[in-house]
C-alpha cells in the first residue's frame, strides 16, 4: 500500500490500484483507517464508542469534523478516491447489477460453503446468505451516514435530555419481551412505540449488542424513562420468572396445541388476569426469524395478527406497536393525538373549536343574497329552470353543514364578486 497525502486529515493510499480515503492521524496504531471504516463505526455506536472500537480515540472532535465532512461533501470525487463498500465505489466500477458484483469476483462463497457463486474476476467473497448478499451488495451511501454523524458531533443528540415516567404502576400493564434483539435501533423504537401506548415494562433476552445500549437511547426518541427501566436477562426462562400468563406473537402456523387469539382477545385476556392481581406478558421474536417452536412453548396462548397472507413478516416495533395500540384502545384512556397546556384533548367526529354550526336563520339569509345577486346577473336561464337550480343549490350548502364562520365567509365572497371591493368596487346604479 503507497499512501499520498491529502490534507492533514485525510490521506489518499493506494491498494491494489484502488486510491482509498484514509485517516492520517499519526497517533493511529496499525494500518490507515479507511473514512469509511470510521464513519460506520460513529454511525453503529456513540461517537466516542465508535472510535474506541477502531482504535482511533487518539482524534480529536476538530479533526473528526474535518474528516467527516470530507465524507459528508463528497470530496472524495475530486480525488478520485473511493472507500470499500461505499455505494460510490460500485457506481465507479460500473457495477449495476447483483450479476454484474457476482462476475467481478472469482467465487462468493455462502454460508458453510455448500453454495458458491462463481465469476470471472480474482477476489473470493465470504457471505453469511443469499438474502444478505442481495442487500448489501450495492455497497453503503456512507456520505449519507457522515451526515448524520456531523450533526450527532455539532449539536448533540436530540431529546437525550427528555424524561418521561411510567403512566401505570407495577404490574398494572403487560410486560413487553423481546428475545435476543439484534440491532440497538429496534430496541429504541421499540421503547418509542411502547411510550405512545402506555406501556413500560421492558425485558430484554440476551441482547446482541448488550445492555445498556446508548444507541437504543437515541432511537427512542424521548420514551428514556423505557430504556432506563429496562432488564436485559441471560435467558427467557428468567425473563418469564415472575409472570403467570404470557402471549406469544407469531406469523407462522406452528404444531402447537395453544389457543389462537386476535391482538384484540389477547389484550382482553392479559387485561383480565391483570385486574385479578396476576402479572402478565407479551412474548416478541427475533428481527430475523421471529420465535422459535421451543420458545413458543412456554407460552399460554399464540397472538397472530390480521395481515396480507402473502407478506405476513412484521419488523419488531411494528408488531409491538400494534399490540400496544390494542392495549389502550382497550384500555379506553388514550387521546386523539397529544394533550399539552395549550390543547385539550380531542373528540371524535367534527372539531369545530370555538365555531359553531350555522343556524338556518343564517342559512336562509345566505340563501336569500346569492340567490339575488345570481337572479340580477342572469344566472337562471332558462328561467322556468330556476326552481330547480335553486333546490340543487341550496341543497349542496345544507350538505356542507357550514359553521357561522363559513357563512360569513362565503356572503362576502358574493358580495365582491357582485359589487367589487376597494378600489374595484362598482359604482351604484
Amino acid at each position: 500500500m503507497t499512501v499520498t497525502t491529502h490534507t492533514r486529515d485525510i490521506e489518499i493510499a493506494t491498494d491494489a490500484g484502488t486510491r482509498v480515503p484514509v485517516v492520517a492521524s499519526r497517533e493511529l496504531p496499525g494500518a490507515p483507517i479507511p473514512v469509511a471504516r470510521l464513519v460506520h463505526a460513529c454511525h453503529e455506536k456513540t461517537i466516542d464508542d465508535g472510535l474506541a472500537a477502531i482504535g482511533a480515540s487518539a482524534i480529536d472532535r476538530a479533526a473528526l469534523d474535518r474528516i467527516l465532512t470530507y465524507c459528508a461533501e463528497l470530496a472524495c470525487e475530486s480525488d478520485a478516491a473511493t472507500c470499500p463498500s461505499c455505494k460510490r465505489r460500485t457506481d465507479a466500477l460500473g457495477i449495476s447489477t447483483l450479476d454484474d458484483f457476482i462476475a467481478r469476483h472469482r467465487e462468493i462463497v455462502v454460508g458453510d460453503g455448500a453454495v458458491r457463486l462463481v465469476g470471472q474476476g480474482s477476489e473470493t467473497l465470504h457471505t453469511p446468505a443469499l438474502a444478505a448478499l442481495e442487500k448489501t451488495w450495492s455497497g453503503e451511501n456512507y456520505w449519507f451516514w457522515a451526515r448524520r454523524v456531523l450533526r450527532k458531533l455539532r449539536h448533540g443528540i436530540r431529546r437525550a435530555h427528555i424524561q418521561g415516567e411510567a403512566v401505570a404502576g407495577p404490574g398494572e400493564t403487560p410486560a413487553v419481551i423481546l428475545v435476543e434483539p439484534q440491532l440497538a435501533d429496534n430496541i429504541g423504537m421499540v421503547a418509542r412505540a411502547m411510550a405512545n401506548f402506555g406501556l413500560d415494562d421492558l425485558r430484554l433476552v440476551a441482547p446482541r449488542d448488550g445492555w445498556p445500549n446508548e444507541k437504543a437511547r437515541i432511537a427512542a426518541s424521548g420514551a428514556n424513562y423505557v430504556i432506563d427501566d429496562a432488564t436485559a436477562y441471560p435467558s427467557l426462562e428468567a425473563s418469564l420468572g415472575d409472570l403467570t400468563f404470557v402471549i406469544a406473537t407469531t406469523a407462522r402456523q406452528r404444531p402447537l396445541k395453544k389457543p389462537v387469539l386476535t391482538p384484540e382477545e389477547g389484550i382482553a385476556a392479559l387485561r383480565e388476569r391483570i385486574a385479578r392481581g396476576e402479572r402478565c406478558g407479551i412474548l416478541f421474536g427475533r428481527e430475523r426469524n421471529g420465535l422459535e417452536t421451543s420458545e413458543l412453548a412456554n407460552a399460554d396462548a399464540l397472538v397472530m395478527i390480521p395481515v396480507n397472507s402473502r407478506f405476513a413478516s412484521l419488523n419488531l416495533a411494528q408488531a409491538v406497536l400494534l399490540l400496544g395500540y390494542a392495549w389502550i384502545r382497550d384500555s379506553g384512556r388514550g387521546t386523539l393525538g397529544r394533550v399539552t397546556t395549550y390543547e385539550s384533548p380531542v373528540s371524535e367526529g367534527l372539531n369545530l373549536g370555538s365555531d359553531r354550526l350555522a343556524p338556518k336563520e343564517e342559512l336562509f339569509g345566505f340563501f336569500d343574497h346569492l340567490e339575488s345577486e345570481l337572479d340580477r346577473l342572469g344566472f337562471f336561464n332558462p328561467l322556468e329552470k330556476r326552481p330547480s337550480v335553486v333546490q340543487n343549490l341550496r341543497t349542496m350548502f345544507t350538505r356542507m353543514a357550514l359553521t357561522q364562520q363559513e357563512v360569513r365567509t362565503l356572503r362576502g365572497i358574493v358580495a365582491t364578486l357582485s359589487k367589487g371591493k376597494g378600489t374595484g368596487r362598482k359604482p351604484s346604479t
